[in-house]
């Protein structure tokens, strides 16, 4: 059974490193930067905030996301 983002993540075009650390898609602000440094998430910066597109961030859940095995 896929996931479905549109239930986990609040609609929205571009978010920071912080309010997607409030969402409840598991990701804390470490482990975004992380994942930024090493080319894993395309940004958007805007001045010195960086940001990243839902679509990136979908992107990213739906190839890192392991089907449970029952």
């Amino acid at each position: 059974m896929a996931t479905n983002y549109d239930e986990i993540l609040p609609s929205f075009a571009i978010a920071n490193l912080k309010q997607i650390e409030q969402m409840k898609a598991g990701l804390k602000v470490a482990m975004l930067k992380k994942l930024i440094s090493n080319g894993k998430l395309e940004v958007l910066k805007i001045g010195n905030k960086i940001h990243i597109a839902r679509s990136e961030l979908i992107r990213y859940l739906e190839a890192n996301t392991i089907a449970k095995v029952s």
